[in-house]
């Protein structure tokens, strides 16, 4: 399906009326490098302080009603009322995210390790994340997978793959018929000879094996430097296997910078392919989620920023007059098409944005609204003692 673009601000004021941007709940814990982890006043210390914190970036941004639970960083007792705790705040729980790459059994892999055993530790996870969405009402279990190999020779590559794909069978076939798999990938790390799911095409193939509610989740930040996303993004929407979206930015090879901060062209020609193949109609079931982690910045004006920068890209890819564009690609004008993206591109929609926001009650400047709503000088104040939330809890 291919869909027109906006023609109009009133058309691109629609769309964005509708845009629906999820959160990490690990964005609001303490996060750094290999180097150091740096604390922060008031960082959440459990998932019920983290679901307060993403509740406060969609009160400001009217655009995040929604955030991910990673498990077992988020393992409550009771999951359910975790849920009411999100709808208590005027938000909900969305995709469950699993991790099988932090146990010391973990070492040579999880679902393509050599000892069945392990691998079987890894499904009962795995599985188990299907009870949590159940539980939270959830449609979607991201699966990412550290698993691979640093040395030739040290496994074998086809073995791996057939491993891959009986766990990955299994957890798909326990799902209920509304929920999803989504299977990401990455290009390297930790492994750094062979990665089981380094590529789109991998996680693709292995989707199409699964079935129609197994979908690729593109990683912005998990590829080689120079790779074209947005061809990625448009091959696979038109394939219909484009499920789901972690947005960040990267100068290496991961999450570690805010959405369209290091390349906002790169984000903005993402969103142009993402509103072509139809992914931001009423309809949709692509999610966008933002999957970053916050060293130096504020955790939560850092979330407000992201959201602030996808819907800014958003709004310029809607503004692409796709007939003159059109009609340039059909002449051959090179440069008359590349003008028309760049016109795009190079309006500023803030204004556009800002009238928005206003037209749903909420202030104009998110950031401004945030940091006089007193929110950041409560929590610290609140949130004294205890254990402070990061990577791996």
């Amino acid at each position: 399906m291919v869909t027109p673009l906006a023609a109009s601000h009133s058309d691109a004021l629609t769309v964005l009326r509708r845009q629906h941007i999820e959160l990490p709940s690990w964005a609001f814990g303490n996060s750094g490098t290999r180097f150091k982890v740096f604390g922060r006043p008031g960082v959440p210390r459990d998932p019920w302080e983290k679901i307060a914190d993403a509740a406060e970036v969609h009160r400001h941004t009217g655009a995040a009603p929604t955030v991910a639970l990673h498990i077992p960083w988020d393992r409550v007792d009771d999951y359910s009322a975790l849920a009411a705790h999100a709808r208590d705040l005027g938000i909900g729980i969305g995709t469950i995210n699993s991790n099988v790459f932090q146990d010391d059994d973990y070492r040579l892999g999880s679902v393509t390790n050599a000892d069945p055993g392990i691998r079987r530790k890894a499904i009962d996870h795995l599985l188990a994340c299907v009870d949590v969405m159940d539980a939270t009402g959830s449609r979607d279990l991201k699966l990412w997978f550290a698993d691979g190999t640093n040395y030739p020779g040290q496994d074998d590559l086809r073995t791996r793959q057939d491993r891959l794909a009986e766990a990955l069978r299994e957890v798909y076939d326990r799902l209920a018929p509304h929920q999803r798999l989504q299977l990401e990938y990455k290009l390297f790390e930790p492994a750094f000879y062979a990665t089981d799911v380094p590529d789109w095409g991998t996680a693709y193939a292995h989707c199409l094996e699964l079935g129609e509610r197994a979908v690729v989740c593109v990683d912005t930040g998990h590829h080689a430097p120079h790779t074209n996303i947005e061809f990625i993004v448009a091959f696979l929407l038109r394939a219909g296997k484009l499920g789901a979206f972690d947005f960040n930015s990267r100068f290496y090879a991961d999450d570690d910078l805010m959405v369209g901060a290091a390349d906002p062209f790169q984000l903005f020609r993402i969103m142009y392919e993402v509103a072509r193949g139809g992914a931001l109609d009423a309809d949709t079931e692509v999610a966008f989620m933002l999957d970053q982690c916050h060293n130096i910045e504020p955790k939560i004006a850092g979330q407000i920023r992201s959201v602030m920068n996808v819907q800014e890209a958003t709004a310029k890819a809607l503004l692409v007059d796709a007939e003159a564009l059109a009609a340039a690609q059909t002449a051959g004008d090179v440069l008359g098409a590349n003008a028309v993206l760049m016109d795009a591109y190079n309006t500023d929609v803030r204004p556009l944005l800002a009238g928005l926001r206003e037209e749903q009650g909420l202030h104009p400047d998110p950031m401004a609204a945030h940091a006089a709503s007193g929110y950041v000088e409560r929590v610290v104040d609140e949130r004294k003692g205890g254990t402070q939330a990061g990577w791996g809890a």
